[in-house]
C-alpha cells in the first residue's frame, strides 16, 4: 500500500542496469549519516544507534541491487534522493526500541516528517521525467517500513496490546501470501480508497506514540483502523483472484 500517487506513468520498460544511477554514491553515505545522527542526537541513543546503522546499511545494499536491476534512468534524481532520506529516518526510528527510554513524542515527531516527505518524492520525480516502477515500489517498501516500527513502538508503549501489530504487518503478509500463490503479485489498480487507508494507518500509528493518548480511544482506534486495512487487503485479494 502506497500514499503518493505511483511514479510509472511515464517509465519505460526498466532494463539491467550495469552501473549504479548517478547520485547514489553521495546520498547513501548521507543517508547513514542522518540514521546516525537522529538516533544519537535527537533520539539519544547510543547501541541502538549503531544497530540503526547496521540496519541502513543492510537496506542501503538491498535497494543498491535493486537499482542496479531495475531502475531505468542513468541518475538518482531528488526523487529518490528524498526517498532514501525518509528510509534513512524511518531505520533510525529502530534505534530506541533497543536502546532505553522511547521517547514518544520526539518517535511521532520523525515520523511525522518522513510522512510529510511522502509525495514529495512523486512530485519531483514527475517534474525531473525520472518517474519509474522502482520509484514507486521504493516509496512504498518506505511507507511499509515505517508503518511496521511505529507499530513496535506501540506494542511496547502504548495500551493496545499485541492487536496494534496488525497495522504493522499487513505488508508483509501480503508479501508472503504472493510466494505461495503467484497470482497475488499482479500490478493492482489505482486506488484512492486504499491510500485513504493507508493514510488512517500510518497517522493512527502516529498518534498512538503520544503519552497523552486515552487508553480507550487508542484501543478503539486502533481496532476502527484495522478493520478498514483488513478490508483493503481482502479486497485487493479478491480482486486478484478474480482477474488472475
Amino acid at each position: 500500500m502506497q500514499i503518493s500517487p505511483p511514479r510509472t506513468a511515464s517509465t519505460p520498460p526498466a532494463a539491467a542496469r550495469r552501473q549504479l544511477p548517478e547520485g547514489l554514491a553521495l546520498a547513501l553515505p548521507a543517508g547513514l549519516a542522518l540514521t546516525l545522527a537522529v538516533g544519537v542526537l535527537v533520539l539519544d541513543q547510543g547501541s541502538g544507534a549503531l544497530l540503526a546503522g547496521g540496519a541502513y546499511l543492510a537496506a542501503a545494499a538491498l535497494v543498491s541491487v535493486a537499482m542496479l536491476r531495475h531502475y531505468p534512468h542513468d541518475r538518482l534524481g531528488a526523487c529518490n534522493a528524498v526517498t532514501l532520506m525518509r528510509m534513512a529516518l524511518t531505520i533510525a526510528l529502530l534505534a530506541p526500541l533497543v536502546g532505553v527510554g522511547a521517547a514518544g513524542w520526539i518517535v511521532a515527531g520523525i515520523a511525522t516528517l518522513s510522512l510529510t516527505l511522502d509525495g514529495v518524492d512523486g512530485y519531483l520525480a514527475r517534474r525531473s521525467g525520472l518517474c519509474s516502477a522502482f520509484g514507486a515500489r521504493f516509496d512504498m517498501e518506505v511507507d511499509a517500513g515505517l508503518a511496521l516500527i511505529l507499530a513496535l513502538h506501540a506494542y511496547v508503549g502504548s495500551p493496545v496490546g499485541a492487536e496494534v501489530l496488525i497495522l504493522g504487518i499487513m505488508r508483509y503478509v501480503f508479501i508472503t501470501l504472493g510466494w505461495i500463490w503467484p497470482w497475488m503479485t499482479a500490478p493492482l489498480p489505482v486506488s484512492y480508497l486504499r491510500k485513504t487507508v493507508c493514510v488512517l494507518q500510518l497517522a493512527t500509528l502516529i498518534a498512538l506514540q503520544l503519552p497523552q493518548m486515552p487508553p480507550d480511544l487508542a484501543i478503539w482506534l486502533t481496532r476502527l483502523v484495522s478493520a478498514a486495512l483488513l478490508w483493503s487487503f481482502g479486497s485487493d485479494m479478491l480482486w486478484l483472484r478474480r482477474t488472475r
